[in-house]
């Protein structure tokens, strides 16, 4: 099955999918018979690119990292509408610009536009399902498509596809966790006696946070990742701003020092639960608490479930390339999803 793709977004971890896309290609090839061409990019700051025939997106990795541009400026609007057009069996829009969290544009305007044209969307963007989840499902829906965002919590780990496809008739009652990575690192750092800027630095410098990151120590990431995942899994219906949230301080050194004398550790924890307001904060949490035991990046999900009890989803490793490979997982899900 030949595939076109529309990339909305180019930066570390579409660039990374570009690369894994090409390690996987034999093997999508012989195992899915999922045959991938990259019709359009479209960046923020380094132009645009279009083929109907297919485009050298390496090479445009190669260049956008020099500094370079892909062509002349381009609206993603009309990228996605040239993808539209497409002749291929599945054309698929690969969303993975900057999270906005006042409103979640403009990628829900790009999830939106792709579904009333009739093409599949595979985001790594939290926004469109902290913000629109309902509206964008019910889209996908009448258009018979698939709307996709695996990589928008834990990276590449499957939480909404684990759900989806392995609880049936199984209802989620709640869930708390640890879902942001730098955080979770800054706050290991500290109770290891490491300067606040010493561990933020680093997580910068591993483009995990970003130059600004605000989103990340002022708890915004952790607070659309939990209305994401209230969205999908409570109906909740809520955005960001319905989320009473906390962050991290460099004066919050001492406070997870301190507990780590008692005994305890200091977690940015996520929570949710049907008929009470969701929730991100510093919690303090007793030495066998399975998210007080999470150090660095790891990031853990405990899901409360009407049938099952308690089920635990825990990520030991995060970085780009996770988030890279939940873009191809959902890529296969879209695939197997036409043959049904």
């Amino acid at each position: 099955m030949l595939v076109d793709l529309a990339l909305i977004g180019f930066g570390n971890v579409a660039r990374r999918f570009v690369r894994l896309l090409d390690e996987r290609r034999d093997l999508l090839g012989a195992r899915y018979g999922l045959t991938c061409r990259i019709t359009g990019i479209a960046t923020r700051r380094h132009g645009a690119a279009c083929d109907p025939e297919g485009l050298d997106a390496l090479a445009a990795a190669r260049i956008v990292e020099a500094g370079g541009t892909l062509g002349a400026e381009t609206a993603a609007a009309s990228v996605i509408d040239a993808l539209a057009r497409s002749g291929a069996a599945r054309r698929v829009m690969i969303e993975t610009t900057t999270l906005d969290v006042d409103a979640g544009q403009p990628a829900i305007d790009h999830v939106r536009r792709a579904l009333q044209s009739g093409c599949d969307v595979v985001t790594a963007n939290k926004g469109p399902a902290a913000f629109a989840y309902r509206e964008l499902s019910d889209i996908a829906a009448r258009h018979q498509v698939s709307f996709l965002f695996e990589g928008a919590v834990m990276d590449g780990v499957p939480v909404f596809n684990f759900v989806r496809e392995t609880l049936p008739t199984v209802a989620i009652d709640g869930f708390r966790g640890v879902v942001n990575s730098t955080t979770n690192h800054i706050l290991t750092a500290l109770e290891d006696g490491e300067p606040y800027g010493d561990a933020l630095a680093r997580m910068q410098q591993a483009g995990i946070a970003e130059a600004d990151p605000s989103l990340d120590v002022d708890g915004w990431d952790a607070a659309a990742k939990t209305a994401a995942l209230a969205n999908v899994f409570l109906d909740a219906g809520i955005t960001p701003h319905d989320v009473r949230r906390s962050g991290i301080k460099p004066g919050d050194a001492q406070r997870v020092r301190d507990a780590k004398q008692r005994g305890a550790r200091l977690r940015l924890v996520a929570t949710a639960a049907r008929g009470t307001p969701a929730h991100v904060g510093l919690v303090e949490l007793p030495e066998s608490d399975l998210l007080a035991g999470l150090r660095g990046m790891s990031n853990a999900l405990v899901l409360d479930t009407d049938t099952l009890g308690e089920i635990a989803i825990t990520q030991l490793d995060g970085g780009l390339t996770h988030t890279a490979y939940a873009l191809l997982s959902d890529l296969i899900t879209v695939r197997q999803r036409h043959d049904a």
